[in-house]
């Protein structure tokens, strides 16, 4: 197994309410409607903004479950495994060609803002870690970023 953690990003939302969004997956969906956001759109590569929208808006979410296009491989879906009240979601990969665990960590700062951290834990052997590895935790970053970026409100 290889491990990649995001950087700490910090939240200006309490604990419970970016718990509250991240435990309930159709809470995710506004991720299709921030994509439009010109800040948003100005943290991605030009050439590469028609192709991530096409991605976003294909993307499905269910309470446990989001399923995401992934390129050539085909799509991924993950699944809630697990929910630790305002702490933690745990999700493991249902249709992938890696196995994976993924988590989201929570903890408060103070009564209005908290932090969060984004982990994933695949399956590699070593020489998808060295193909792959790079890439696992750039988007582990992006995805924080991403999580970041919402309103928990």
């Amino acid at each position: 197994m290889a491990k990649y953690e995001s950087q700490i990003k910090q939240v200006p939302y309490t604990q419970s309410a970016v718990y509250a969004k991240i435990s309930d997956l159709t809470n995710l969906a506004v991720i299709k409607e921030r994509f439009d956001d010109p800040n948003v759109q100005a943290q991605m590569p030009a050439d590469k903004i028609e192709e991530i929208r096409g991605a976003v808006q294909q993307m499905e979410f269910t309470t446990d479950t989001v399923t995401a296009p992934a390129g050539p491989i085909g799509t991924i879906a993950v699944q809630i495994v697990e929910r630790e009240p305002e702490k933690c979601v745990k999700f493991a990969s249902t249709n992938s060609p890696v196995s994976f665990k993924l988590w989201i960590q929570v903890l408060p700062i103070s009564d209005t803002a908290s932090k969060m951290k984004v982990t994933i834990d695949a399956d590699l052997n070593i020489f998808m870690k060295q193909m792959v590895g790079p890439h696992l935790q750039k988007g582990v970053n992006k995805f924080a970023d991403m999580l970041a970026m919402i309103p928990y409100e």
